[in-house]
């Protein structure tokens, strides 16, 4: 099946995969095609580019790679709609993102395409760091502007962290981290007695802030720990619900907290962690 796109004759049944994702994309959105596809705007859709992140994450953790190319094709799909959705009215396609990204890697790699020298991963980010600034004009601006806007706090707290790091502004071991931890804990105490939601919830935050530089200084993402966090708190707590379902017990509010900690302690012990 032929049709035309952007002036070209395309194919859904194109043997090249990109060639025939763009054709299908473009039958979608085109009239007679997918009422849903046909409603999405670069608003509506930032959801699903999230939630697809999300997922091809998880699909990376699990270490499944049948499922990390079906989840990456998902998220493959989010830039090919959006560019769908900026050709027709002329702001931009596929091609020109693919060339300006083409070019921001070659401008941002001189030790590869150029003459420049990077001895190791440290040099090549802070040399990516020193070109990305110059190319938006913010030289002169504080180093940290701008710098993670979007993102989950926890991420944005880490990638805070590595980019203060690169100059120096960092503590030498993870061993400092740990006294700064208990000093959080402490103020974070003495906040909560004085009563004062604002206080509270600045050492807490303090807190927080603190745990993701531990994380940092340990070689750990603390994204990805704390999702497998939840993982096991989720799985966890699902086995204590069989197991009390299995004694005739419902979580239904009834049961006491000695008698649900008996029964998470069972399957803990059993994980044997």
């Amino acid at each position: 099946m032929d049709f035309s796109a952007s002036g070209q004759s395309m194919s859904i049944d194109h043997p090249d995969g990109i060639t025939r994702l763009r054709s299908i994309v473009h039958r979608l959105r085109a009239p007679g095609g997918c009422p849903w596809d046909r409603e999405q705007t670069h608003e509506s859709l930032v959801p699903h580019l999230l939630e697809e992140a999300y997922e091809v994450a998880d699909a990376i953790r699990a270490g499944d790679p049948a499922l990390m190319c079906e989840e990456l094709g998902d998220l493959l799909l989010q830039p090919v709609l959006h560019a769908e959705i900026a050709s027709e009215t002329g702001a931009f396609d596929l091609d020109r993102m693919a060339h300006m990204l083409a070019d921001k890697l070659v401008r941002r790699h001189p030790h590869v395409f150029g003459e420049a020298q990077a001895a190791d991963s440290e040099a090549v980010l802070k040399q990516w760091d020193a070109i990305k600034r110059q190319e938006k004009g913010v030289e002169k601006e504080g180093m940290l502007q701008g710098v993670g806007a979007g993102l989950p706090a926890l991420m944005r707290a880490q990638k805070l962290q590595k980019k203060a790091a690169r100059v120096g502004f960092d503590w030498p071991t993870a061993a400092p981290v740990f006294e700064k931890l208990r000093e959080e804990i402490t103020e974070l105490e003495q906040a909560i007695s004085t009563g004062q939601v604002k206080s509270v919830e600045e050492e807490l935050g303090d807190l927080l802030f603190t745990v993701v530089n531990l994380a940092r200084k340990l070689g750990l993402e603390a994204e990805p720990a704390l999702a497998a966090a939840n993982d096991k708190f989720t799985r966890r707590f699902h086995e204590m619900e069989r197991a009390l379902a299995a004694m005739g017990k419902k979580l239904d509010g009834s049961l006491s907290l000695y008698e649900m900690d008996a029964a998470w302690d069972a399957v803990k012990n059993k994980e044997g962690a």
